[in-house]
């Protein structure tokens, strides 16, 4: 087992060269990869077998990096980033600098800055937006921990990440909320 910041590094130096991670995030496990890839990303949904007309989540490590995909942020995320006490995503209009294939049909993003020790060193490592979806096959029960994660997924990877395997806790998904550019809030999912 390496520490945080190894296996942060190694999974980064996968992610640089295209290919897709899974990894421990601030919920379930998720698959990963570039989030401006979007070849990467292509292969994200074939290991789900998911239509890529359904957009896929991505992760930051910070406030500032989130700015770099979303051409306005709303004053209102500012404020709900820094008072949850959960994980939260945030969908935004206007997304940018992304993979086109992972945005909604609308042009939105689904972002999360994540506080959790892993995902957020791997961000800040990699520099980029990550994606992070469910790790699990498209419509199959997302599993709440490491163990519960098909063989077939596993295999798919290029990278599993060592830390975190052995946690047998069963976090939960992440509230989703709506964030429009004029500030109107809709929850997705609490």
């Amino acid at each position: 087992m390496g520490t945080i910041a190894d296996e942060a590094r190694k999974a980064v130096e996968v992610m640089r060269k295209g290919g897709v991670i899974l990894y421990p995030t601030d919920t379930v496990w998720g698959i990963g990869c570039d989030a401006t890839n979007a070849e990467a990303v292509k292969r994200v949904y074939e290991i789900k077998r998911r239509t890529d007309s359904k957009a896929l989540l991505l992760l930051v490590d910070s406030a500032d990096r989130l700015a770099r995909y979303v051409s306005n942020v709303h004053p209102v995320a500012w404020d709900l980033i820094e008072l949850t006490t959960k994980p939260l995503t945030i969908v935004y209009d206007g997304a940018r600098n992304l993979a086109p294939n992972l945005l909604a049909e609308d042009g939105s993003v689904g972002i999360r800055v994540t506080s959790e020790l892993f995902s957020k060193e791997l961000c800040y490592r990699f520099q980029k937006a990550v994606v992070s979806t469910s790790a699990n096959i498209s419509g199959e029960p997302t599993p709440a921990n490491f163990g519960e994660i098909s063989p077939e997924i596993i295999e798919a990877v290029d990278y599993v990440v060592n830390y975190k395997q052995l946690d047998k806790g069963r976090p939960k998904a992440s509230s989703i909320i709506k964030l429009t550019a004029n500030g109107t809030v809709t929850v997705i999912r609490e």
